[in-house]
């Protein structure tokens, strides 16, 4: 029996999860985080068309005008789709003032903030139990007057069932006793505010709210500051609850909330449980939402990173070729990406191989090898090379293997210093033959250059050619700390001979096509 089968015998699993997403909400309580009207517009249209998730949360009522713009917004592009009923506005208990205003923008939902804990409810409301869930009622009654529909958060309700869990049960019995002929709460919606919980204690706490309420609709609102969001997340699902709240980015207050991307593969692969997602538009909704807020996707996040669907270890993308030994549920492709295989001191041939392939590029085993070679010396110096930099390498090294060198470059050193022009020593083999000269210049460069003229001069008797014209460029796609091409254009012969050099660092690759075009002059002289 499979894991997913063992909890399956013992655990409660809905056959469908429902996603409802508090981005627009609760995910702008990230600090810093501050969402225009078309903004939000955007994101929410992105979410219910595009990635199908099934409420959204788009905001908290009486913020500010330019909240009710956006809610306006949002509730008649809803509308205008028939999908209203899945807009939701947190409102407060405050003598229907929040179901005004969220009438007044059209909205049809409100997600009415309770204390669920028996502390919150005395220290913050200074009220009694029996004061609070009389108030309660009066404004769910007021929403159906309005016709709105009432889900019902139980702010600090982890706290509540730790500390007062009587008192949860009172404000439970109360209002579940609303719901007669008509549902006066649709759901009672269940929050680890502050994110003090851990998996065995949401099932604890869940397993006890279902036994004494089977019939009631409970989602479950998750907070990360354990790093536990997505796990207790699960364990409300395993344990009962027919919804979830997450974020996109897992953006949220403090640590923030369950990231959307994580639950949704989890809930899929791990316990086959059934949403209506739309796995392939998470990645772009993720970028979206980066681009909006301002707050960049950890490389390493699962799902949306930038990293996690890129092999690094050459011996990953030759299992990749054997079988795809390195495969797993997660495929790439599954949420809009695609698999991509790192360039770097790490690469084997079977990462350049998929890089070849994936550009059409097809090598003997001899060139792979010497380009391969050339990769792991960048990547010994910076940290990636990319797949758009791969042509040029290539390139580079199949035009210039460096073997037949007459001139070569022993060593040097180039210095800059605060008042003082740069310098630069310069020991070059010729011909089999060592020289060595210094000089300074207007540049690390322009010094290198003129201790190579001195030599040529003194020792040689020959003259070197006059550089004509420098640029410096990052081929495209490229990364500024992965790969620099120099190219040099030099006046010989009444003509302009042309060379590039490539290389992590600008002053190596223009040293490079320096010596390049010294060998087309070396053996030029020789004929």
């Amino acid at each position: 029996m499979g894991t997913a089968q063992q909890v399956n015998s013992y655990q409660r699993i809905p056959p469908f999860v429902e996603i409802m997403d508090s981005t627009l909400r609760d995910g702008e309580q990230t600090n810093g985080v501050s969402f225009l009207p078309h903004e939000k517009l955007v994101m929410a249209r992105k979410l219910l068309h595009d990635l199908n998730v099934d409420r959204i949360e788009v905001a908290s009522a009486r913020v500010s005008e330019g909240e009710k713009e956006a809610v306006s917004m949002i509730c008649r592009a809803a509308a205008q789709v028939g999908k209203l009923d899945r807009v939701e506005v947190l409102g407060f208990v405050d003598g229907g003032k929040s179901i005004d205003w969220i009438a007044d923008c059209g909205g049809k939902v409100i997600n009415l903030l309770a204390k669920g804990s028996l502390k919150h409810c005395t220290h913050q409301l200074h009220k009694t139990p029996e004061e609070h869930i009389a108030d309660i009622r009066r404004e769910i009654a007021y929403a159906h007057e309005k016709g709105l529909s009432v889900n019902l958060y139980l702010e600090d309700w982890s706290n509540g069932m730790k500390d007062s869990p009587d008192y949860v049960y009172q404000l439970m019995d109360a209002l579940s006793e609303m719901c007669g002929e008509r549902v006066a709460v649709r759901r009672f919606m269940l929050p680890d505010t502050l994110g003090v919980m851990n998996p065995l204690q949401v099932i604890e706490y869940f397993r006890k709210m279902i036994k004494r309420y089977p019939e009631v609709h409970f989602d479950f609102h998750a907070h990360n500051d354990y790093d536990l969001a997505v796990s207790n997340s699960l364990a409300a699902v395993l344990s009962g609850a027919k919804g979830l709240h997450v974020t996109v980015n897992g953006l949220g207050e403090r640590c923030g909330n369950a990231p959307l991307a994580s639950v949704q593969a989890i809930l899929k692969d791990q316990f086959h449980a059934k949403t209506n997602i739309v796995e392939s538009q998470l990645n772009d909704l993720s970028r979206m939402v980066e681009s909006f807020s301002g707050i960049s996707v950890a490389p390493n996040q699962p799902i949306v990173g930038e990293n996690v669907f890129t092999q690094v270890a050459g011996v990953h993308a030759d299992g990749d070729s054997k079988d795809n030994l390195y495969y797993n549920e997660l495929m790439p492709e599954r949420f809009g990406r695609k698999r991509e295989y790192a360039l770097g001191k790490n690469s084997g041939r079977a990462n350049i191989a998929k890089n070849l392939e994936e550009l059409g590029l097809e090598l003997t085993q001899e060139q792979t090898r010497r380009v391969t070679q050339r990769i792991t010396e960048l990547g010994d110096r910076k940290e990636i090379v990319t797949q758009e930099d791969l042509p040029y390498i290539v390139a580079d090294v199949l035009k210039h293997d460096g073997s037949e060198d007459k001139v070569r470059l022993v060593s040097y050193q180039v210095s800059t210093a605060y008042g003082l022009k740069p310098g630069a020593n310069v020991r070059v083999e010729i011909n089999g033959r060592q020289y060595e000269a210094g000089a300074t210049g207007d540049g690390q460069y322009d010094a290198f250059v003129k201790a190579l003229r001195f030599i040529y001069r003194k020792y040689l008797g020959r003259t070197f050619p006059i550089l004509a014209n420098y640029q410096v460029s990052i081929p495209p796609g490229g990364r500024t700390d992965a790969l620099v091409q120099t190219v040099i254009s030099w006046h010989y012969h009444d003509g302009l001979l042309r060379t590039r050099g490539l290389d992590a660092d600008q002053t190596e690759a223009a040293i490079k096509a320096t010596f390049k075009m010294l060998n087309i002059v070396e053996n030029d002289f020789a004929k």
